[in-house]
């Protein structure tokens, strides 16, 4: 590994060798669902398929493996509310190095128990990840301990880098790489690699609006507002410096994309390409999805960069998007207190190709008179044309409003 802060093409190389016995080959495979959605020839590098669900276990193998032997002894410290937590914490079991992670104490309790499932110390303290950053140096001082930071470290980066020697091998003559920027490790190690192995192909970054720093480049980045995000993965204040001296002289643009563009990707992964997806890893697709004419009939290559999302985030993100296509109407009618109603309503959904999820009844409390009663009804369609049909049936025979 070179020891000045600049990357280059060999240390990738170098890298690559290095890990390759202890990380998974990932797949690259193209898929036509997503290229007909699209106009574009879809490629996706499957990096959820990771032990950890993550890219992120790369650069964590690659820093750790070039540690010294007294270093390996003290031991080591890294700062995540996530992916490059669990690892640094695999590759250090791996190498028998002690290892101790930070995470904010209101870190998903799946997230921190996956960390300790991998041998690691866990500490949960701060309100955020700057403020467990400051526990993280305390700690790091008080016994000595070597940082893995998440991004802005040359080995870092150059082990996020062998995503992209895998990439193009897999899948040659792309037009575009379409990666997400958080702290920036994986588009710059990548972007080294692509400019040495395909130099014709360009480098697109993306980052969700409300973490979008560079969303000026080539001009100076901005300051990002910040808040909450289903892209968690890469919500993240700034680049880092280094990262962002390595990859802006191949950068070609970097797109910004809205929550709900990436609640959709999400949903379009799981259901077109049967891929489960973070919101981090869907942001590529998002950008792809939100800015067509950049990409229709090109070669575009997208990462799925992890796979760490909640179970109740996931399933509530699918039906927040088959609300929004319409497949799944809801509707509240109110309907007279008398015998043969919900049946007729029933039949008429049935007769329309409708499917009834859910259905609540109510007599007492919700009707606005003791004459009639409110039914919350929940109703599967085709589309959103099918739901439109179903619901002008039923508004012609009854008073409704559409949730």
């Amino acid at each position: 590994m070179s020891e000045s802060l600049t990357l280059s093409f060999a240390d990738i190389l170098a890298a690559h060798e290095r890990i390759a016995p202890h990380i998974m080959r990932t797949p690259s495979i193209r898929c036509a669902a997503l290229s007909k959605m699209t106009g574009a020839d879809i490629w996706l590098k499957l990096e959820n398929l990771q032990a950890v669900a993550s890219f992120k276990e790369r650069g964590a193998a690659n820093k750790l493996a070039l540690l010294s032997t007294d270093e390996k002894k003290r031991g080591v410290i890294a700062v995540s509310a996530g992916n490059h937590s669990q690892g640094v914490a695999r590759h250090a079991s791996l190498l028998g190095i002690d290892a101790t992670i930070v995470m904010p104490r209101h870190t998903p309790s799946a997230k921190v128990e996956r960390t300790r499932g991998w041998g690691a110390h866990v500490v949960t303290d701060g309100e955020d990840f700057a403020e467990a950053s400051l526990v993280a140096e305390e700690i790091r001082q008080k016994h000595g301990l070597v940082l893995v930071h998440p991004f802005n470290d040359v080995a870092v980066m150059a082990g996020q880098g062998t995503f992209a020697i895998e990439l193009i091998e897999d899948s040659p003559a792309l037009d575009y790489l379409v990666l997400p920027i958080g702290g920036g490790g994986l588009i710059s190690g990548s972007a080294i690699a692509a400019a040495a192995l395909s130099p014709n192909t360009k480098i697109i970054g993306v980052q969700v609006e409300s973490h979008a720093s560079l969303s000026a480049f080539p001009e100076a980045a901005v300051q990002a507002r910040g808040g909450s995000t289903i892209a968690e993965g890469i919500a993240v204040m700034q680049i880092g410096n280094t990262c962002f001296e390595t990859v802006s002289p191949l950068l070609d643009r970097v797109l910004v994309v809205t929550e709900l563009q990436v609640e959709s990707a999400i949903a379009h992964l799981a259901e077109q390409a049967k891929q489960v997806s973070e919101g981090a890893g869907a942001a590529a697709l998002a950008a792809v999805m939100a800015y067509p004419e950049i990409f229709e009939g090109k070669r575009v290559a997208l990462p799925i960069t992890g796979g760490n999302i909640g179970t109740r985030i996931f399933a509530n993100t699918l039906l927040r998007a088959l609300r929004r296509d319409g497949r799944l109407l809801s509707l509240t009618l109110q309907i007279p207190d008398r015998p043969g109603v919900l049946a007729d309503i029933s039949t008429r959904i049935g007769n329309a190709g409708g499917n009834i999820i859910e259905v609540s009844h109510q007599r007492l409390f919700a009707a606005p008179s003791v004459q009639t009663a409110e039914l919350e009804i929940m109703i599967e369609a085709r589309d959103g044309t099918h739901a439109d049909q179903i619901e002008a049936d039923l508004r012609s025979h009854y008073h409704l409003v559409r949730g």
